[in-house]
C-alpha cells in the first residue's frame, strides 16, 4: 500500500453507531478518512415491497443513515459492489455447509474474504494506506510482528470473528474502537452529535431477511425427512431434513406429546436425526476436537504441543487445552485440541479460537474427533 503519509484510511461504513465513532475518532487524531458503503448480497426472492428483503449490513436505510454521517463528520462516502463475491463467498459457502452435515459461521468467512480481506485489497489499489472497522477488538503493532487482542469491553469483543487474519492484513488495519467500552462510544456519539447515536443493531445473520434461518435453508436446500430415534432405535418422530438440526439443539425438535428432546446425532447416511431427552446427557460432551485449516496470527507455528485457552462458539466462556500437531497424509496440517474438562455441543463446521489471556494466538474450522 501506498506509503507516503500513513495517513490516507479507508473506513467501512455500515451505517451503524460504531463505524460512525470509528471514522469520527480517526479524523480527530489527524488521520484522513474516506468512508466506504459496501453493497453484499441480497436475496432477490423476497418481494421487494418487503422491508425485510434487504441485507441488513446494506440496506437503503444503512445507507443514508452513513452518508449523514459522513456529512456530519466531514468526509467523503463512497460505495463498492461486492454482492457478486459475497454471494459465493459467504452464501454459497454457508449453504454447501449446511448440505454437507455442518454449521458454518458467516461472519467468520465474511471478515476473511469480503469485508476486511477484499477490502484491504481494494484500498491498496486506491492508494489507501489502511483500512478501518468499528470491531471491538486490538491490535499491538511492532516493527517485527502484530499482535492481536480481545477488545476492552468484553461483552462486544469480536475478536472470535477475526482469527483468520494474517500479518499483512493486520499491517494495514485499524480498529479505533478497541479501548472502548459501548456505552462510551454511545456517549461519543451523542457528543459528537451523530445522527447514528441511539441507532439500534442487529445481531442476525445480515443476508438472512426474515431472520428465519430455517426458512432460508428450507428455500435453498432439497431436504428430505426422515424418522427421529432415540439412542436404543425407538421411533419417536419425523425431521424435516437433517440440515436444519445441529448437536445439542432443543428448539424446533418437535414430537407431539413427549419431550422435550435434544438433537445427540446426525446420520446423514440413514437420514436419521438421533435425539436423547436429557440436556446434559454425556453424549452431548466431547473433550477433544480436530482443527483444520488452522491460522496462527504471528504467521508461524508456536512449539507445540501448546497450553492454552479456546472458545468453541461466539460468547463461549474460555475454556483450557492442549493442542498437538496431527500427521496428515497430502501435507494438511491438522490439529488435535484437548479439552482440560469435557465440552457440551462440540458443532462441526464452526470456529475453535485459540487465546493466550487477552491475546488471540490462532483458530481453525471444528471437526469432530475421529470423523
Amino acid at each position: 500500500m501506498n506509503k507516503t503519509n500513513h495517513k490516507n484510511v479507508i473506513v467501512a461504513m455500515s451505517g451503524g453507531v460504531d463505524s460512525s465513532v470509528a471514522a469520527k475518532l480517526l479524523k480527530d487524531k489527524g488521520f484522513n478518512p474516506t468512508g466506504i458503503f459496501l453493497h453484499f448480497w441480497k436475496d432477490e426472492n423476497y418481494s421487494h415491497q418487503e422491508a425485510e428483503a434487504e441485507n441488513k449490513c446494506c440496506s437503503l436505510e444503512a445507507l443514508a443513515d452513513a452518508r449523514r454521517v459522513c456529512q456530519q463528520i466531514g468526509i467523503s462516502l463512497y460505495t463498492l459492489n461486492f454482492s457478486n463475491v459475497f454471494k459465493k463467498e459467504v452464501v454459497d459457502y454457508f449453504l454447501n455447509e449446511y448440505k454437507c452435515g455442518r454449521t458454518p459461521n458467516p461472519c467468520v468467512r465474511c471478515n476473511k474474504s469480503v469485508k476486511l480481506g477484499l477490502l484491504i485489497k481494494r484500498a491498496g489499489k486506491l492508494g489507501f494506506d489502511y483500512v478501518a472497522s468499528g470491531h471491538y477488538v486490538r491490535i499491538k503493532k511492532s516493527k517485527l510482528v502484530h499482535k492481536l487482542y480481545k477488545g476492552r469491553d468484553k461483552d462486544k469483543d469480536q475478536s472470535y470473528f477475526l482469527w483468520t487474519l494474517t500479518q499483512e492484513q493486520l499491517s494495514h488495519l485499524l480498529f479505533p474502537l478497541g479501548d472502548y467500552k459501548k456505552e462510551e462510544v454511545r456517549r461519543l456519539a451523542k457528543k459528537f452529535k451523530l445522527p447514528t447515536a441511539s441507532k439500534k443493531e442487529s445481531q442476525e445473520i445480515c443476508f438472512i431477511p426474515s431472520g428465519s434461518h430455517n426458512d432460508f435453508l428450507k428455500k435453498y436446500i432439497k431436504l428430505k425427512s426422515g424418522p427421529i430415534k432415540t439412542l436404543d432405535g425407538k421411533e419417536v418422530g419425523k425431521h424435516q431434513g437433517l440440515p436444519l438440526y445441529t448437536i445439542g439443539q432443543r428448539k424446533g425438535v418437535e414430537i407431539g406429546g413427549i419431550g422435550p428432546f435434544y438433537v445427540a446425532k446426525c446420520d446423514y447416511k440413514t437420514n436419521t436425526l438421533y435425539v436423547v431427552d436429557n440436556g446434559e446427557d454425556q453424549i452431548l460432551y466431547d473433550d477433544k476436537l480436530i482443527a483444520k485449516k488452522v491460522n496462527w496470527i504471528v504467521g508461524v507455528e508456536p512449539k507445540l504441543p501448546l497450553a492454552c485457552e479456546a472458545v468453541i462458539r461466539y460468547r463461549h466462556k474460555p475454556v483450557k487445552c492442549k493442542i498437538e500437531k496431527l500427521i496428515v497424509k497430502n501435507n494438511r496440517e491438522e490439529y488435535l485440541v484437548k479439552f482440560k474438562e469435557p465440552q457440551r455441543a462440540i458443532t462441526a463446521g464452526q470456529s475453535v479460537v485459540f487465546y493466550n489471556k487477552e491475546e488471540v494466538i490462532g483458530g481453525g474450522i471444528i471437526d469432530l474427533a475421529g470423523n
